[in-house]
C-alpha cells in the first residue's frame, strides 16, 4: 500500500493534489499541534473537507499531545483509520477503543527513539502500527535505516500470528529507500516528497508501489 503525505502538498490547492494521486490506497494526513512536535498544520475542519472532495481513505496521523480528548472526532468524519502517538498517551489501550468505537481503525505511531517491546502486547488492540523513520514534526527528512529492526521483529511477531497489524512506515521514503522497508516487511509506505516532488504525483505513487512489489 502506497500512502501519500498531504504535508508535502500545496495547502492551497488541497483538493487539487488530492485528485493528483488517484491510485494510492489511503491519504495520509499529518495533524500536528505545536506541542507534541514543533509545527502547526491542520485539524478537524480541514480533514472533513479534504474528505468531501476525495474517495481515498483518510490515514490521519495525529502528532499532539491528549490525543484522548481528540482522536475520536476524526474517526466520526470519517477517517479509515487514526493513529496517534505512544509517547503521548498513558493509556493507548483507552484511546484505540475510542477511536475503534468511533468507526474508524486504530493505530500506534512509535518514534525512531521509542522501544517496540513494551508495546507488542498493546498492539494486540491496535489495526496499525506506524514505525517513525525520521522524528515527527517536518517533512522532507533524512530515513534512518536503524528502525527497520524495529519492523523486522514486527514482521516476525506477525508471520507467528501472534499479531494481526498493518505495518506502516513514515518518513524519507523515496525509491532509494522503499525496497529496503519492504524486504523488512512493511505493508503500508507513507511518501510525501518523493509523490509531491514528482511531475506526476500518480505515477510516482505506482512506481513507487513496483519497486516495493519487486522487492
Amino acid at each position: 500500500m502506497i500512502a501519500p503525505s498531504i504535508l508535502s502538498a500545496d495547502f492551497a490547492n488541497l483538493a487539487r493534489d488530492v485528485a493528483a494521486v488517484h491510485g494510492a490506497d489511503w491519504l495520509h494526513v499529518d495533524v500536528m499541534d505545536n506541542h507534541f512536535v514543533p509545527n502547526l498544520t491542520l485539524g478537524v475542519p480541514v480533514v472533513a473537507s479534504i474528505k468531501r472532495v476525495t474517495d481515498i481513505p483518510l490515514d490521519c496521523h495525529l502528532m499532539i499531545e491528549d490525543p484522548a480528548r481528540w482522536a475520536p472526532e476524526y474517526a466520526e468524519i470519517g477517517a479509515k483509520n487514526v493513529t496517534f502517538h505512544a509517547e503521548a498517551t498513558d493509556d493507548p489501550l483507552a484511546v484505540a477503543r475510542d477511536i475503534r468505537a468511533a468507526g474508524a481503525g486504530a493505530g500506534l505511531a512509535i518514534k525512531p527513539g521509542t522501544a517496540l517491546e513494551p508495546y507488542l502486547e498493546v498492539l494486540r488492540g491496535f489495526d496499525t502500527v506506524l514505525v517513525m523513520s525520521v522524528e515527527p514534526g517536518f517533512g522532507g527528512q533524512k530515513f534512518m535505516p536503524e528502525v527497520l529492526d524495529k519492523v523486522r521483529k514486527l514482521r516476525a511477531v506477525k508471520d507467528r500470528g501472534e499479531l494481526t497489524v498493518l505495518i506502516e512506515i513514515d518518513g524519507g521514503i523515496n525509491l532509494s529507500t522503499i525496497e529496503a522497508a519492504a524486504e523488512a516487511g512493511v505493508d503500508c509506505f507513507v511518501a510525501g516528497s518523493a509523490v509531491y516532488g514528482a511531475e506526476d504525483p500518480a505515477g510516482a505513487v505506482e512506481a513507487l508501489r513496483q519497486a516495493a512489489l519487486n522487492a
